[in-house]
């Protein structure tokens, strides 16, 4: 059985339907005055898709390599806590997950706000006052911290115990061994993986239209409710995600040739 080179990849022929198909939608926009008024509504829930995916995404990576690096610090309690949390994240759905914290959650930390800041005299905070936005953006930070920190796990167990001794014997502080010896090698291992969640986010940011936030799905329902034209929106809002992660999976697997060029 012949198996694909790495040096020679198989012609993209699934990219191929995939664009036909996307000409023929494009066609039908320019064409069609339903796609067209379609599309001008869809447009604008798109940067909240963005936005959503975006900072997110920053925020889980932040939170998830601190939660990686206290699974492998040398105190116990450390260890056990970021192995609690990784594991009851993980094991609750996400739009679960998202509606606990926008419902639950939230209200509950508003009002410890407000006992905390009455003593000194602040201003009442409203539970309203909380946009629903950045309380779907906080569900998708901690619900993707867990998976991402597992993958950072993985990456800096990933490197040799001798490189982290070496730099130790040429007095490289802990933090320097971090940032130049122990990251750059680990991220390179699972960029692939890294990127692979990055393209999840843009699919699943679309759990906020549960909370009636404004993204491409949201507004999607909305315009299928109003012109009844199920058929030509839910076109539209299946070519707009998938023009954002093919393209996003084509860009990231140029990225990762690159650097395992550049490494080889």
């Amino acid at each position: 059985m012949n198996r694909p080179s790495e040096d020679k990849p198989d012609f993209p022929y699934w990219l191929v339907i995939v664009v036909v198909t996307g000409l023929w939608l494009f066609y039908q926009v320019l064409s069609d005055e339903v796609y067209k008024l379609a599309l001008q509504t869809l447009a604008k829930g798109i940067w909240i898709t963005v936005l959503v995916t975006v900072v997110a995404f920053a925020a889980a990576s932040i939170f998830g390599l601190l939660i990686a690096v206290a699974s492998l610090s040398r105190f116990l309690v450390l260890r056990q806590a970021a192995r609690l949390y990784v594991e009851l994240i993980r094991g609750v759905p996400i739009i679960v997950l998202l509606l606990y914290i926008a419902f639950a959650l939230a209200p509950a930390g508003v009002a410890l706000w407000n006992w905390c800041t009455s003593w000194i005299g602040l201003e009442e905070v409203k539970t309203r006052d909380f946009p629903l936005l950045w309380r779907a953006v906080m569900a998708l930070s901690f619900a993707y911290a867990a998976f991402l920190a597992e993958i950072f796990r993985a990456g800096l167990q990933s490197v040799a115990k001798g490189q982290i001794e070496a730099a130790e014997a040429l007095g490289l502080s802990g933090w320097q061994r971090f940032r130049h010896i122990v990251f750059p090698q680990a991220f390179r291992v699972i960029l692939p993986s890294y990127a692979n969640d990055f393209v999840a986010m843009v699919k699943d940011s679309s759990l906020v239209s549960v909370l009636g936030v404004a993204d491409v799905t949201q507004l999607g329902k909305v315009t299928s409710a109003g012109n009844f034209r199920y058929f030509e929106t839910y076109n539209l809002v299946a070519l707009i995600y998938l023009t954002m992660t093919i393209g996003l999976s084509l860009l990231l697997r140029r990225i990762e040739g690159r650097l395992r060029a550049k490494r080889n």
